[in-house]
């Protein structure tokens, strides 16, 4: 990297050095991201990329979009974030995606997929409109293009917008016109010497009296034919875009010639390049998705993830029912469905980065006597919502959602926070919602959900493996036994409790803290651990006889039409209390944002000092009473 801090210190680099500079930004980013963690597959393919990108265009004036943003640590590193790297994705450190706030060079906020197309077209006509001369760059993998948001964004783009969208193929083919003669083809028609010579005999035969101008015309017409025989036409240009392509993404100089090329042409283009992931690192290449996401090195061994076990759990339901399939939105690894895919390809279904297709591609297969089963993480499932709502809940179908990465996301952020599916589910009715902390639990939560004949279930569940502390307290004697996931109980001493905690998930463990410090002060503590959630009428009723002096409810999830909020007001019209004996702690704001060396549940105000204050000002309130 030596001393290259910004764009235009790197702009002042004769060409010479672009080939040794990338080499050492690989060698950095396989040294920090196997050491800290991050996606590096991905950066490495677009090293050269990105150094003609800031060498072409005058960022932050044109606006450059990394669609997802997870291959933007080679941006950061070219616009001033060096030193900060080694704090890329810790709690109060730089972002592993774009983010606004961060930096004035990162155009757009980033994390899920398939936004940079719609957003850098927003940003195009913005400029238009103020009679700005900026331009916009679009950095859109090939995966982002399974995204039907992508199509709806190019539907929009009008043909004379300052807009470049950069097509980053690096896993699957998106047009036929690949091979050497291509390729020259696409040099050639990108080249000054071509664009002269076109415009030059254009302008001639239009002046030619008579037959000059039809003479073009049929001229133009051959020359697209031809072209279309030989190579086909693409979909950019069957919606009127150009389109130059494909090129080989990895040659720095040849991205820069085409990029100049595509900012003198003052229009919307498509230029398609071609990368490979993980190039420069022998294990990258060899394995893109296992080197997709690296968590760090000094992260704890879990044991088996929950993630893991589904997978099993899933093929040990198809095993027993062959209308049982597996449903996945391009994220087969990390959802755990690896091992249902290899044992049963044919009922195995990756639809893309397309959560909304996946949800009511399933509620077809329901419709159709299929028992599908939707595994995506909470935060993607937010994309879902109409699905779910409109398509599956509202025609009674037994949709099966497995909600991974259930939680707060410490590493992540805000983009990843799985804290809003809580709330959004409970909106919608007949929806049965269960959180086991347990893998039997959830065993026992996927069968029982496939058991249901009609209406959507939903089973949630953090990241990692099971807690120990839970399993300790919850089950004593051993793990989960093999049924429904229903309400568990731990107290700190005999008899009456003044204090009722009502949680769920694995934000139980800062409800136990909290309580064994009430109880060091004398106070008797109860925790009540709800492993399902919805009918909150159903638990309302189980929980009623549980229930004992105070109730504080906690979750992990947003306040507003959450789990406490939403318990508080069964157990309200029930009779069983009232607004003076319970009180919620919950995250209050959804997008948490932690401070450097700040606990992520301490920034969401869900911790046991958080929980503490709550109990004490709920409890100060009956003796003020008394």
């Amino acid at each position: 990297m030596g001393g290259i801090s910004s764009p235009q210190e790197l702009k002042a680099l004769p060409a010479e050095h672009m080939a040794p500079l990338a080499d050492e930004i690989r060698e950095y980013l396989v040294h920090r991201v196997t050491e800290n963690g991050g996606h590096l597959a991905s950066n490495l393919g677009v090293v050269e990329l990105t150094l003609a990108l800031h060498r072409v265009f005058d960022a932050p004036q044109d606006h450059i979009i990394f669609d997802v943003g997870h291959q933007s640590y080679v941006h950061k590193l070219l616009t001033g974030r060096k030193e900060a790297f080694d704090t890329l994705r810790c709690v109060g450190g730089i972002s592993g995606f774009t983010k606004r706030a961060e930096s004035v060079y990162d155009a757009f906020g980033t994390g899920h997929s398939s936004t940079a197309i719609s957003a850098a077209i927003g940003m195009a006509e913005a400029d238009a409109l103020a009679g700005n001369t900026a331009y916009t760059v679009a950095v859109v993998g090939d995966g982002a293009l399974t995204g039907g948001l992508s199509y709806e964004g190019l539907n929009n783009c009008r043909r004379n917008l300052r807009l470049i969208v950069i097509v980053n193929e690096n896993e699957m083919s998106i047009s036929p016109n690949t091979g050497r003669l291509a390729r020259h083809l696409s040099r050639l028609r990108a080249s000054r010497g071509y664009l002269r010579t076109k415009e030059a005999t254009a302008g001639a035969l239009r002046h030619v009296p008579l037959i000059g101008r039809p003479l073009y015309r049929l001229l133009r017409r051959l020359k697209r034919r031809l072209k279309h025989l030989f190579y086909g036409e693409n979909l950019f240009e069957q919606m009127g875009l150009r389109y130059y392509g494909p090129i080989d993404g990895n040659d720095e100089q040849a991205v820069e010639e085409f990029l100049q090329h595509a900012k003198s042409m003052e229009s919307s283009v498509i230029l398609h390049v071609k990368t490979q992931k993980g190039k420069g690192y022998a294990p990258a290449e060899k394995d893109p998705d296992i080197y997709h996401s690296l968590s760090p090195l000094t992260c704890a061994n879990t044991g088996k993830s929950f993630s893991v076990h589904f997978g099993e759990a899933l093929c040990e339901q198809a095993a027993q029912d062959a209308r049982v399939v597996g449903i996945t939105a391009a994220m087969s690894h990390g959802t755990g469905l690896e091992s249902f895919r290899k044992t049963y390809p044919k009922r195995f279904f990756d639809v893309g980065i397309a959560e909304a297709h996946a949800v009511t591609f399933a509620a077809g297969l329901c419709a159709g006597g299929i028992r599908p089963v939707v595994a995506v993480y909470s935060t993607f499932l937010q994309r879902a919502y109409d699905s779910v709502l409109h398509d599956a809940a509202l025609q009674g179908l037994p949709l099966v959602l497995c909600i991974d990465r259930a939680g707060l996301n410490a590493h992540d952020g805000a983009t990843h926070h799985g804290v809003f599916d809580v709330s959004l589910l409970s909106a919608i009715p007949n929806v049965r919602m269960y959180a086991p902390v347990t893998h039997a639990g959830l065993t026992a939560s996927l069968a029982a959900a496939l058991a249901r004949s009609k209406g959507v279930s939903a089973i949630r569940y953090p990241s990692g493996g099971e807690s120990d502390a839970l399993l300790a307290a919850f089950y004593p004697d051993g793990r989960a036994p093999d049924a429904v996931p229903s309400v568990r109980m731990w107290q700190s001493r005999e008899g009456a409790a003044a204090l009722t905690v009502v949680t769920h998930g694995r934000i139980a463990q800062e409800a136990l803290a909290a309580a064994r410090e009430l109880d060091a002060q004398g106070v008797c503590t109860r925790v009540l651990l709800c492993e399902y959630l919805a009918p909150y009428g159903e638990l309302s009723a189980e929980l009623e006889p549980l229930l004992s002096g105070k109730l504080l409810f906690l979750e992990e999830e947003v306040r507003a039409g959450g789990f406490g909020m939403n318990l508080a007001d069964t157990l309200l019209r029930r009779g069983v209390l009232t607004n003076e004996d319970h009180t919620i702690v919950a995250t209050e704001d959804g997008f948490v944002t932690p401070r450097a060396g700040e606990d992520i549940r301490a920034a969401a105000g869900v911790d046991a000092a958080a929980i503490l204050r709550a109990a004490r000002k709920l409890l100060k309130k009956e003796t003020e009473t008394c």
